[in-house]
């Protein structure tokens, strides 16, 4: 399929990868693109390893079925490296964006020889510098929209106040810190 764009992200229950990607999906969809947005269900509980999915594309999907040859991989925590194959059918002109305070160099070696563009991104910093707590899923929204270049920054920007107005219409005051999380973002992304 022509224009397609297919991401798998990495998690962990609790940390908000789920809700990154049904936010990508909105985003892209607001951009006037077709979107899938899905998580992959099992027994997940906080903590425990999961999988969610998105499709992108300028014409209609008539895929349905889990991505098995991704052309991104967001992973929101490191520590997934060890344990989960996140490699798996990566594809090596895609990218790997890994929420880590090591360098895109330092993780090669953990990556089962992916030879593709390995990007890292300081989720944790950013969102506890921000949001005064560990909420990595929104930084990771952002560093995925500035590899995949999915859409224009500025369109990004402008539907993320949109969408986090209603998200958060009864706790406002957390909608300056997620920008800012996310303007952070954009610029801090390493290995572009």
């Amino acid at each position: 399929m022509d224009n397609l764009i297919e991401i798998r992200w990495h998690g962990r229950g609790g940390q908000g990868a789920k809700t990154a990607s049904l936010l990508l999906a909105d985003a892209a969809f607001n951009t006037g693109k077709y979107i899938q947005g899905f998580p992959e269900y099992g027994p997940e509980r906080m903590g425990a390893p999961i999988t969610a999915y998105n499709r992108i594309s300028d014409k209609p999907i008539t895929i349905h079925s889990n991505i098995y040859e991704p052309d991104f991989v967001v992973v929101v925590d490191d520590t997934l490296l060890g344990a989960v194959d996140v490699t798996a059918g990566l594809k090596e002109d895609g990218a790997i964006v890994i929420n880590s305070t090591k360098s895109p160099d330092e993780l090669r070696g953990l990556l089962n020889g992916y030879k593709g563009k390995v990007c890292t991104i300081d989720a944790k910093t950013i969102s506890i510098d921000c949001l005064g707590k560990y909420f990595p899923n929104t930084p990771m929204l952002a560093a995925i929209v500035k590899v995949s270049g999915i859409m224009e920054d500025e369109a990004f920007l402008n539907d993320m106040v949109e969408s986090f107005k209603h998200k958060f219409a009864k706790k406002p005051e957390v909608i300056d810190g997620n920008m800012e999380a996310i303007r952070r973002s954009l610029n801090e992304v390493k290995g572009l």
